[in-house]
């Protein structure tokens, strides 16, 4: 993975997107220091995410059919914001 400065990255943008397109990564540098990295993009997986949504929907089902409820996971006073942001920092 080459390195290139953020004054030449800026100053060169459009080549190094073509570059990056091709599949080259750069690492970008301020002052010798690694501060981002310039990557292609990687395509969805779409079959992936249908196979996850549907296991979802299937857990969901068989949470449903043994009678518990999403409220129960809660602890006193915690609403479901809480729970879904449980583990981010703030």
């Amino acid at each position: 993975m080459s390195e290139i400065g953020a004054y030449e990255a800026k100053t060169h943008l459009p080549q190094l997107l073509e570059r990056v397109q091709k599949g080259e990564r750069f690492i970008i540098t301020r002052h010798g220091r690694p501060v981002a990295e310039l990557v292609p993009v990687s395509g969805r997986d779409e079959s992936a995410i249908r196979e996850t949504i549907a296991l979802m929907r299937k857990r969901r089902q068989a949470f449903e059919r043994a009678g518990v409820r999403l409220r129960d996971a809660l602890q006193p006073a915690e609403s479901l914001r809480d729970l879904a942001h449980a583990g981010h920092r703030r």
